[in-house]
């Protein structure tokens, strides 16, 4: 083992063993002055059954905002965060996968625990590893169908080296899969976690890369029921390396692609780097998307009549067209939905930033994160293509008021840019290059950055109106294969019997004037629970309970022998709905909601990175859980957060 990890192995352990586990220790987290005055007490709190809830929060809450961010694991961001199932929550013998393999450039097998980075090492940025489907499964470890969360580290370490000693370079990128940061990287998320409410459970519904993610985050699954309809439409292989169905790779969606040959300008966009010089690789482009989605049952009684402008009815909706039926005739209301994502349409970061195509937009557009894309009867039908907007559209649409009033759901995205202008604090000049985006995603996102479109966009809600009826979550679309110790629970297997669903932890804040204070929830749920949580906001049937997905899901049964090929926002368990957020007594009127002056992140913690600030942890009011524990951190000395990026020349 090497002597270093040996140290901080036998360290950490004799402080656990000595203690016991953290879990019975005294975990502190005291309100500031700031949040106390906000706290209910919880034997305060009236009980409401749970249709009671539901009621007083269909009055309250009318618009949803969803604040989708790309790529984290919730240990990443909050497993030292107090009150939270995390990295240290347990005694290293009592957390999966703490001590992980790893294999020294000279050949030894030595293990390493994880460990925390921050603002010396320039934590913001942070190259990309691996989160294929098959390597997240892989590093997941299953057997019999119980994940063993410990092989991360070697996993990600064998992709650079696969036989014989590893270089340095894989080394690095093994140790980066373990290491985690806290509210001295983070502060302004770690803020709106110690205000509002943290739920640590919440698990990516699919094991793989964003574009599973972005699907699943408006229609609880990525395509199992295509897949069962239409078997000759599977992913080939393991489902890494092009289209198919279930989606569990990132290919283009076919809209707006070189193949979509519908008119030019009635296509939506793609990034001009997305296929160079006209050259198309078909298995790069995803086969049209034809299953139920929340854009559907937010039409309510006018789908019918909408859905009639598709330009392709028969590809388009022949899956979904029992549903259409269903949907029409319950005669609920419409309600509005957008999907802002910056780049779709131009931005202000264009005209500077660039490369841009011919109409000088598109430039920091992400094509396969846009969810709605994927599916014909959204992008061939003029009607619902409309409800797709670029990012600074959102905040046009908030400062001038022009949401729907009777409410709506909206989805915000950041890219490969970032629209406040701001740079990376690390001066060397391939990260000041390569780190301007604010979506989270490493290796081209700062989380710094991307921080701070998260509190821009809060802000403006905030500031808006809709405040004083909105709810606002803040999630991520997938782990990207870093170290989360919780076993996720295994409900599907593809089409190729691997374990598609579900995938590690991600992180899930719920901010809104009604929301409890100062909380962890540790209800489960994945993905699936913000479409559930939407369903219920707005009484829309389950996308689970439609006929066409009903069918698919019996005939799942039948020829898979599995129960939950389906939307997962009904009919699947442990799919929790997101309401434990929500106080009573607020909702009950007994205590005043929270003001919009309680979520406002003053503008100058903004502009202004907390690498340059020193805005972290001591103003926050906050003491890491492993800093509580007196746990010594030991970074590898041969640590790089960016072996791709910056390279190390030679071994430490």
């Amino acid at each position: 083992m090497n002597k270093i990890f040996q140290i901080f192995a036998i360290t950490l352990a004799t402080v656990c063993c000595l203690q016991n586990d953290a879990s019975a220790q005294k975990i502190t987290n005291p309100p500031t002055a700031a949040i106390r005055p906000f706290i209910i007490n919880a034997h305060k709190e009236p009980p409401l059954s749970l249709q009671q809830k539901i009621s007083l929060l269909r009055k309250k809450v009318k618009y949803v905002f969803i604040i989708y961010q790309e790529n984290r694991s919730f240990d990443h961001y909050f497993g030292t965060f107090p009150g939270v199932d995390g990295l240290f929550s347990h005694s290293p013998q009592k957390t999966a996968g703490f001590y992980q393999t790893l294999i020294d450039t000279n050949g030894r097998t030595t293990t390493i625990p994880p460990f925390r980075i921050g603002p010396d090492q320039y934590a913001s940025d942070t190259d990309d590893i691996d989160h294929a489907h098959s390597m997240i499964v892989k590093k997941m470890h299953i057997v019999n169908g119980q994940p063993h969360m410990d092989h991360f580290a070697i996993t990600e370490e064998k992709k650079y080296s696969p036989t014989g000693n590893p270089s340095l370079k894989a080394k690095q990128f093994g140790e980066l899969a373990m290491a985690y940061v806290d509210g001295n990287t983070i502060p302004l998320l770690w803020r709106y976690a110690n205000r509002f409410i943290l739920f640590d459970h919440i698990f990516q519904e699919m094991a793989g890369p964003s574009t599973p993610g972005n699907l699943s985050i408006i229609a609880a699954q990525s395509g199992v029921t295509e897949w069962v309809l239409h078997p000759d439409l599977t992913y080939k292989g393991n489902g890494d390396h092009g289209n198919g169905v279930p989606v569990l790779d990132d290919p283009d969606p076919f809209w707006g692609s070189p193949a979509d040959t519908s008119i030019k300008s009635e296509r939506p966009p793609v990034n001009p780097h997305d296929f160079r010089n006209g050259k198309v690789n078909p298995s790069r482009i995803e086969k049209n998307l034809t299953f139920a989605s929340l854009p559907l049952t937010l039409q309510g009684q006018t789908l019918h009549k909408i859905s009639e402008k598709d330009e392709a009815p028969d590809e388009d909706l022949s899956d979904v067209s029992k549903d259409i039926a269903d949907i029409t005739n319950s005669g609920k209301n419409t309600v509005d939905w957008g999907w802002y994502e910056e780049g779709y349409d131009h931005e202000p970061t264009d005209d500077d930033l660039g490369p841009t195509d011919a109409e000088g937009t598109h430039a920091s557009y992400i094509t396969h994160h846009n969810g709605p894309q994927y599916f014909g009867y959204i992008s061939n039908n003029p009607d619902m293509r409309g409800h797709l907007h670029g990012l600074e559209d959102f905040y046009q649409d908030v400062r001038h008021h022009k949401l729907a009033q009777n409410g709506g759901v909206y989805y915000i995205k950041g890219g490969y840019k970032n629209i406040l202008k701001l740079k990376p604090v690390d001066p060397d000049p391939r990260v000041q290059k390569n780190f301007l985006g604010d979506d989270d995603h490493p290796a081209y996102s700062d989380a710094q950055i991307s921080e701070a479109h998260v509190a821009e966009t809060v802000n403006a809600i905030a500031q808006s109106p809709y405040w004083k009826n909105c709810a606002i979550i803040i999630t991520w679309d997938d782990s990207e294969g870093d170290y989360d110790h919780v076993p996720p629970p295994v409900r599907v297997h593809g089409p190729d019997g691997s374990e598609i669903s579900d995938g590690p932890r991600v992180p899930l804040i719920m901010i809104s004037p009604y929301a409890k204070v100062h909380q962890i929830s540790h209800v489960t749920g994945n993905h699936a629970s913000v479409v559930k949580f939407i369903d219920t906001i707005f009484n829309l049937k389950p996308l689970a309970e439609l006929p066409n997905e009903m069918h698919a899901r019996e005939l799942g049964k039948k020829h898979y022998g599995q129960k939950y090929l389906g939307p997962q926002d009904a009919l699947t368990p442990d799919i929790g709905n997101l309401l434990t957020a929500f106080d009573n007594a607020r909702l009950r009127g007994i205590a005043r909601p929270l003001p919009s002056s309680y979520a406002l992140i003053p503008e100058k913690l903004i502009h202004n990175l907390p690498q340059n600030t020193r805005y972290g942890n001591k103003d926050l009011g906050i003491i890491p859980v492993d800093k509580q524990l007196g746990i010594k951190n030991t970074i590898p000395p041969d640590f790089n957060p960016r072996p791709r990026t910056t390279p190390t020349i030679t071994q430490n």
